[in-house]
């Protein structure tokens, strides 16, 4: 495992990355209602970000297939946990969530966030998802201490999540972020207090904990992108760029304006 740790000036460089993936973020919310495809999301975002002169990562990153990703942003409808493909036929309608994950490329470093809307009014089961899945994140990202170890960030998310209920996928993981969209070390939405790595100042992660109302299996989809659970209940994501430095927690990117919609 290789671990860069980020300079000072560095973290300043990757918050106006991750800012910029919250502003985009907040862009794509103000147009999600019923009667909107996915597509027309993803080029706002993609007309967005470029105008404020990054490159949407997303864009042409390859998965173990080789296929190249079609969008700027992922957008995942419903039971689709991650890497929904943006389309023309996917038609956003009255009750869904959406989960729009956004990166960015912004002066040769990364930011990294995502978001999961309602879309119009959606039933108090799924709001409850959305509320313990968020407040999962924030568990961890209290974690994220300099002593403390990755196991502790993954231990916290398991616990709030597993204790209402929700199934926890674990196939899908957290990451280092700076220079590359996907570093070192891998973040875990489960595990055991005390292990992984040690958390010191400089680290730089992207938490993400991807949590479903039912089971935790997951299948990948036809499009060999889209990953959906295989109960076909309803699943949240919800993600932060993070540094630690100066011996604490310092969140990158920023939902308040997304609080605000």
């Amino acid at each position: 495992m290789r671990v860069f740790l980020k300079t000072e000036d560095e973290i300043e460089l990757m918050r106006k990355a991750n800012l910029l993936v919250s502003k985009t973020l907040l862009e794509v919310g103000k147009h999600i209602k019923p009667g909107v495809s996915t597509l027309t999301l993803d080029m706002i975002a993609e007309s967005f970000i470029r105008d404020h002169g990054a490159v949407p990562t997303f864009k042409g990153f390859p998965n173990p297939f080789g296929n190249p990703f079609p969008g700027s942003i992922c957008t995942s409808v419903n039971s689709v946990v991650v890497h929904g493909v943006p389309s023309a036929t996917m038609i956003l309608k009255d009750g869904d969530i959406i989960s729009v994950d956004c990166g960015v490329l912004l002066n040769g470093f990364n930011g990294d966030s995502c978001y999961t809307f309602t879309v119009g009014e959606v039933s108090t089961e799924i709001q409850r998802l959305l509320h313990i899945t968020k407040q999962s994140l924030y568990e961890g990202i209290s974690k994220a201490l300099p002593g403390n170890r990755i196991g502790d960030i993954s231990h916290a998310i398991q616990s709030i999540c597993e204790s209402n209920g929700y199934g926890v996928v674990r196939e899908l993981t957290g990451h280092g972020i700076g220079r590359q969209m996907h570093e070192d070390p891998p973040v875990p939405n489960y595990g055991s207090e005390g292990t992984g790595l040690k958390i010191r100042n400089g680290l730089c992660i992207a938490i993400e904990p991807m949590i479903t109302l039912g089971k935790r299996e997951i299948g990948l989809l036809p499009d060999k992108w889209s990953i959906m659970t295989l109960d076909r209940k309803p699943a949240a994501h919800f993600e932060h760029t993070i540094a630690i430095h100066n011996d604490r927690v310092d969140i990158l990117s920023s939902f308040d304006e997304l609080e605000k919609l």
